[in-house]
């Protein structure tokens, strides 16, 4: 298979300046939103792309980072405002937004704000309210940035996402990629991870009109199993809307499960292409 260009490039708007990686050539647009993370997104491009090859025929996919140094008391509804505004500048239509985690917040927030602009939408690993009881690993995380402990961090991160038997073989690895991490970059993701706290969708969520795909790992110890039963009962009656659930696969099934990127593919694009 003939390798795939990527770019990495940069919205520059009055009141933010926010990078986005651009691959494939296809004419539907595929907008990915990833999770909270500790480092932008745009240094694993390689891997991202190759992740999602599938979809380079017949879409061109945008991966959208946070902005860059985000105010104090930065949330999701501002991140869905500064992502939704980064789509509208680079003139994307009728776009497949997918989102996980954090990142599904955002989506869903969009969708909900900007229904005009999204054709279809999945998310994984994620909900649409955040109470404490939710958002207690996400606080591990924030004391763990705020003493700079960035090896504890990385590690509790991919214990909390990844299976035990990838973690396993992977935590040297994420210890290596924690010594690469900055003061300045512990300090922006206190302030994304903080944008959660308190996050309600509630009584927006009737106003996302367009098919929705939904997955999570029945046992995702981030998000319990009945934010994705919140997401059932207020989204289910839509016209196009489909539930799969995994098991064993983590918080970030959409990385470990193998079934995954046919099934999100199907959904987009009707028709699977997709090889192994």
């Amino acid at each position: 298979m003939e390798k795939t260009s990527s770019f990495i490039e940069t919205i520059e708007a009055e009141t933010f300046s926010m990078d986005y990686i651009r691959f494939g050539q296809g004419s539907k647009i595929l907008v990915i939103l990833p999770g909270l993370s500790v480092q932008s997104v745009t240094g694993f491009a390689p891997l991202i792309v190759n992740q999602y090859k599938c979809f380079t025929d017949n879409f061109t996919v945008y991966v959208f980072d946070r902005r860059k140094n985000p105010p104090d008391g930065y949330d999701i509804f501002q991140m869905a405002e500064d992502t939704a505004n980064a789509f509208t500048r680079l003139g994307l239509s009728e776009i497949h937004l997918f989102g996980v985690s954090q990142g599904g917040m955002i989506a869903l927030t969009i969708a909900a704000a900007y229904p005009e602009m999204i054709s279809r939408l999945s998310v994984s690993s994620t909900a649409m309210r955040m109470d404490e009881k939710r958002f207690a690993v996400i606080r591990e995380w924030m004391e763990l940035a705020e003493k700079k402990d960035s090896s504890g961090l990385y590690l509790s991160i991919a214990q909390h996402i990844y299976p035990s038997s990838f973690f396993e073989k992977s935590k040297d690895a994420f210890t290596e990629i924690a010594k690469t991490v900055t003061d300045d970059e512990l300090a922006n993701f206190i302030k994304l991870a903080n944008g959660i706290e308190g996050f309600d969708l509630s009584n927006k969520i009737a106003q996302i009109k367009c098919p929705v795909q939904l997955s999570y790992d029945e046992e995702d110890p981030v998000f319990s199993d009945d934010t994705a039963s919140e997401l059932r009962k207020h989204l289910g009656s839509l016209a196009g809307f489909e539930s799969k659930s995994f098991r064993g696969f983590g918080h970030a099934l959409y990385d470990t499960s193998p079934d995954f990127m046919k099934w999100l593919y199907e959904f987009f694009d009707g028709k699977c292409r997709y090889a192994d």
